[in-house]
């Protein structure tokens, strides 16, 4: 009786062992081909929120554009207002990366950088005006977008040309910007400040030359004639038609921070730009 008991296990065991091995697959035999690939689950969940973000985008810029022009820059003035530190990068590698549009603000020291910044946010601080201009020596960035939602980045680039700092500093930080102006893949506009009682300076054509590739390519431009209060109209419009012919295909506009002279143009202009 023994023995039977003993030689019904062995069978039991053995068979558990077979029937394991049989669920195992050859490592000899070759797979049967799959025409249809499979998909991560992370994949496919990606796809419909891309999806879902491109029709929401799709049905913001509709909204807008039935907008009058006046509500139009209402709009446009509200979604600066957001605008809310992000960080600040003495270098390129410093800076984040995102998929997020961003728009430069540059300009020579003293144009009135910082408080155009400021006057298109309406927020007073935000852009620091140093005592001493062009000692800011970083590239500040600023999340924008509505419910805490970012869509957008504006960068805050160091002004050029006038700080009493080493020459040695001053070429470094020629080239961090030229590089970020060149290099940075989600830039999709610059703004560049300049005073038109002086008109666009040696450096300003600099920059222009930097990013004339790029904006062949389709990147956004835009020159703010900074300080226009300062001007009669006839002076305005002389300024006005150098600097378009001087701007190589960008934007031109007078802009008054003290009277608030196109601000609410600058403001939708920027809107759609980040919003196409």
């Amino acid at each position: 009786m023994c023995s039977l008991v003993k030689e019904s296990q062995r069978r039991r065991k053995t068979a558990v062992i077979l029937q394991c091995r049989m669920n195992q697959p050859d490592p000899h035999d070759t797979p049967a081909s799959n025409d249809t690939p499979e998909v991560p689950e992370i994949a496919v969940l990606n796809a419909e929120f891309e999806a879902q973000r491109d029709a929401d985008r799709a049905a913001a810029k509709a909204a807008f554009e039935l907008l009058s022009p006046k509500d139009q820059a209402k709009y446009a003035m509200g979604w600066l207002h957001t605008a809310r530190f992000l960080t600040t990068a003495a270098q390129l590698h410093h800076l984040p990366t995102y998929d997020l549009p961003e728009i430069a603000f540059v300009g020579r020291s003293n144009a009135g950088k910082s408080t155009c910044i400021n006057v298109l946010t309406q927020q007073k601080r935000l852009a620091f005006a140093s005592k001493t201009p062009g000692r800011t020596q970083h590239i500040n960035l600023f999340a924008m977008g509505r419910q805490g939602k970012t869509d957008a980045v504006l960068a805050d680039l160091p002004g050029y040309g006038y700080a009493a700092v080493p020459k040695q500093d001053k070429i470094r930080w020629q080239q961090v910007m030229a590089n970020y102006l060149l290099t940075r893949p989600n830039l999709r506009a610059v703004v560049l400040m300049c005073d038109p009682r002086h008109g666009l300076t040696e450096l300003d054509e600099i920059l222009l030359d930097v990013i004339r590739p790029r904006v062949e390519e389709g990147l956004k431009f835009l020159v703010l004639l900074t300080k226009a209060d300062k001007l009669n109209k006839t002076e305005g419009a002389k300024a006005l038609q150098i600097t378009k012919l001087q701007a190589g295909g960008g934007e031109v506009r007078l802009f008054s921070a003290l009277k608030k002279q196109g601000v609410d143009e600058v403001a939708t202009t920027l809107y759609q730009w980040m919003h196409p």
